[in-house]
């Protein structure tokens, strides 16, 4: 009997604290816009309030945010009353909730129906990440627009909706009656190409960043001053209808029996509606609807962190009702999380290839994108600047899709007292040499040639795929040859001896047979993608390639003018500059010279021979790639557009053959290329052009 006591009391103090936690952060991210915590952290609270207030139902109170909409309106606008109450809507975070959920649904349906079960179908709709509106017009007019606010009392902001471009003053209808009271609901966002491009105006001005599309567009709209809302470039998808006196909405006296001719009557009269929503019949189509929503979720320019699915019938939403805060016709499926928030441990400083100082955050590991992510870049100390984290900080993690974790922001109510900001180091991490910024540039470099890290970055990315693509000459690998004072240069590489590599731990007679003849064939890859291996700024694959092309030696480049130089299609005075500082520097060309000893071929005309076995059957055409691919890294895959004899500039234009589109692509990158007609190919179609050189039409 006490272990029960003790588990009710335990489950009766967590109710109360988790009434208390959602209430405040609801609070924070409805009605202040500046959330504490990511939209899915306070999900899971909410998920387990509602487990743990069904199983003791006496502990439920009118204020918990499983009865709740949003949160009570801001003192900063005037109240609007809302005839019919805005609601939420229950999550679901799985195809076997929603198939729960349709079950419920059909099992209420069916006590009214003469069918069993009664056929139903299912309209999704994206779940866009912004802020919920009511617009209401009377006689054709737009007289108010108000928040969601609690659901009953919103804010009315009438002024600043008024400067948006995607709503209407007045209705379009052409046909039939129009309503007395007309009520359009949807969601106002900020496109993420405009968030993207206000944030970029935020640090020319060195001001500090945006979060989130969602948290621009919520701050945008609240603005007391509409020339504020009116110089952000929001947008707004009309979803529903709320109070409408009836009409008759055509000549023939139709008038909408569905959620899908309710949006089609929303669209005739003006208002704009997402183009991606679909109707099926089944479950089966939802779920497709869902994978396939999910796997562009990136190419679309607004966030969305789901799918809403309604039932499609009219007359059975009306059978169906609601809960105190939620309709039981309608769910919301969840995407897995792309943000979360940790604690920042520490901010190090990692040393490239380069010497670039690059500092990055350690944090306590949180799984978000389904991976478990502990460090994340921070580029350079104006980025820390910008962001201003610092140790202590508690941040928002972000992981869209397959792209390197982000550190958004700090929490700054979060933030522990007597924080002070994140210095840059004066001295390197590894070798204590002095730090340097060079003059117009953000990055900080190690300009110590000896630099242990240095060393090792050097030498693993001469052997990687993009520069001599030696096999079995990983990171790890070259770790433990500068360990063992067996690699100091990467001249060293064409050194190795059986003798030397038998001798270490877990080399055997084929390991060592495998490595040294990958090593030899690498002797033969020709000047371009020695030029890339030797890591001189600036010169990668695309620049290798057009210097490779213009002289016949390694030897010819070196003794080059800078006026040969500038000659030269695309090589601009800062290649200029680094190709001159490489070569004048004394150790540099002790280095070449060892490896003109050593045999390594410094001709130009070996580079497409060791690459590629076909004709030069992309001359002269243009090819962007964007995204992650699964074969290539983006740098082997632009490596063979070049070794086919093709050219992969950074950006889209008129003259872009085709462009390759991996996951999560650069948005603008796709939007052009679909302004301008230009293919795209996936990651298949794209093999099959390096071998054809035409695109597969199929």
């Amino acid at each position: 009997m006490p272990d029960s006591l003790s588990s009710s009391e335990t489950s009766s103090a967590r109710i109360r604290e988790l009434q208390e936690l959602t209430a405040y952060h609801s609070r924070r991210y409805h009605q202040e816009d500046n959330p504490e915590i990511a939209d899915a952290e306070y999900d899971e609270m909410v998920r387990e309030l509602a487990v743990l207030e069904a199983e003791f139902p006496d502990l439920v109170a009118e204020h918990s945010s499983t009865r709740s909409v949003g949160a009570p309106p801001s003192a900063t606008f005037a109240e609007v009353r809302h005839r019919i109450r805005m609601m939420s809507l229950d999550n679901a975070v799985s195809i076997e909730e929603i198939e729960s959920w349709k079950d419920r649904a059909l099992r209420v349906l069916a006590r009214d129906s003469t069918q069993s079960p009664p056929a139903c179908s299912f309209v999704c709709e994206p779940k866009i990440d912004g802020l919920a509106i009511s617009l209401r017009y009377e006689r054709g007019e737009l007289v108010q627009a108000a928040t969601r606010g609690d659901g009953l009392v919103g804010e009315d902001v009438t002024a600043n909706v008024r400067t948006i471009a995607d709503v209407p003053r007045h209705l379009a209808l052409v046909a039939g009656e129009v309503p007395e009271v007309f009520e359009v609901r949807g969601e106002v966002y900020l496109p993420t190409s405009a968030f993207h491009e206000l944030n970029q105006r935020q640090a020319e001005a060195g001001l500090r960043l945006f979060a989130n599309p969602r948290n621009s567009a919520a701050g945008s709209l609240r603005q007391k001053d509409p020339s504020v809302t009116a110089s952000r470039p929001l947008r707004f998808f009309a979803y529903q209808l709320g109070e409408l006196t009836q009409g008759v909405f055509g000549a023939d006296g139709w008038t909408p029996v569905s959620q899908r001719e309710n949006l089609d009557l929303i669209a005739r009269s003006g208002f704009s509606v997402n183009p991606e929503i679909a109707v099926f019949g089944d479950l089966d189509g939802v779920e497709r609807f869902c994978s396939d929503l999910l796997a562009r979720r990136h190419l679309l320019d607004y966030e969305i962190d789901g799918v809403v699915i309604k039932i499609n019938e009219l007359a059975m939403q009306e059978l169906l009702g609601a809960t105190s805060h939620a309709p039981r016709w309608a769910i919301a499926y969840k995407f897995p999380p792309e943000e979360r928030t940790t604690l920042l441990e520490a901010i190090l400083v990692s040393i490239g290839r380069t010497g670039r100082a690059t500092p990055y955050a350690k944090m306590t590991p949180v799984v978000v994108a389904g991976s478990t992510v502990e460090f994340a870049s921070l580029y350079n100390a104006d980025q820390v600047a910008l962001k201003d984290v610092r140790p202590g900080d508690t941040v928002i993690l972000r992981k869209a899709g397959d792209v390197i974790p982000e550190v958004v922001g700090p929490i700054l109510a979060k933030r522990p007292g007597g924080s002070s900001p994140w210095v840059f180091p004066k001295n390197c991490p590894t070798c204590a040499a002095e730090l340097v910024r060079l003059n117009d540039e953000s990055d900080t470099y190690c300009v110590n040639l000896d630099c242990p890290a240095q060393r090792v970055q050097r030498i693993a990315y001469f052997a990687s795929r993009s520069a001599m693509d030696i096999e079995g000459l990983g990171e790890q690998r070259v770790e433990l040859f500068v360990r063992s004072e067996i690699l100091n240069d990467v001249a060293d590489v064409f050194e190795l001896s059986r003798e030397r590599l038998l001798g270490l731990e877990g080399f055997g007679e084929v390991s060592v047979n495998n490595l040294l003849s990958s090593i030899d064939i690498a002797r033969q890859r020709g000047m371009a993608r020695l030029l890339v291996g030797l890591s001189i700024r600036h010169v990668g694959p695309t620049v290798a390639q057009a210097l490779a092309k213009h002289f016949t030696d390694l030897d010819g480049l070196i003794l080059a003018s800078e006026e040969q130089l500038g000659a030269i299609d695309g090589i601009g005075p800062a290649i200029i500059g680094s190709l001159r500082a490489f070569f004048s520097s004394k150790e540099n060309l002790a280095v070449i010279e060892r490896l003109r000893g050593l045999s390594v071929s410094f001709a130009s005309d070996r580079y497409v021979a060791s690459n590629s076995n076909d004709e030069q059957n992309l001359l002269g055409r243009s090819i962007v790639v964007t995204g992650t691919l699964d074969r290539f890294s983006r740098q082997e895959a632009e490596t063979e557009i070049i070794a086919h004899g093709g050219r992969s500039p950074g950006s889209v234009s008129a003259k872009t053959f085709a462009i390759v589109v991996g996951k999560d692509p650069g948005r603008s990158k796709v939007l052009r290329a679909e302004e301008l007609g230009i293919p795209m190919l996936d990651e298949e179609a794209f093999l099959s052009l390096l071998d054809s050189g035409v695109i597969d039409p199929g």
